[in-house]
């Protein structure tokens, strides 16, 4: 099950397209989904998890707590909604294509897929792109 939590004003229109899209990304990749809770907050929630937790005194856009078991996909993913938009702005794409390269980027290291070395980063790049081209809001 995927769930959508708000630690802000920010609210998605669309929450049921982007929890299918986000449950057959999951299947895609062999997995099976658990519970996902997406938690949408601002800079100041999630830099005080990054400080608590990992120890890292940085603001950031993203911070996934993994609790998958095997194949069985399950977590919380802190969204920092202000992260995400100076980082579209940065990029120059939009606020939703950025808010949702962030959402697949968190499932995919569910799925085993990590981001730390060059060609782990490429690789990570090209599932993103691959299950953004999936996904309609329209």
């Amino acid at each position: 099950m995927i769930n959508f939590n708000y630690e802000n004003d920010f609210k998605l229109d669309y929450e049921t397209t982007l929890a299918t899209w986000i449950s057959n990304v999951i299947v895609s990749e062999g997995c099976k989904e658990d519970e996902i809770n997406y938690v949408f907050c601002d800079d100041a929630y999630l830099h005080k998890l990054n400080v608590e937790f990992l120890n890292h005194d940085t603001l950031t856009d993203i911070i996934s707590f993994d609790y998958s078991v095997g194949k069985i996909i399950q977590g919380d993913i802190f969204i920092s909604t202000e992260r995400v938009t100076d980082n579209a702005k940065d990029f120059k794409v939009s606020f939703a294509e950025e808010l949702h390269r962030v959402i697949v980027h968190g499932v995919l290291h569910y799925c085993g897929y990590k981001d730390k070395t060059e060609e782990d980063a490429k690789v990570m790049r090209s599932k993103e792109n691959f299950y953004l081209e999936q996904l309609t809001t329209d």
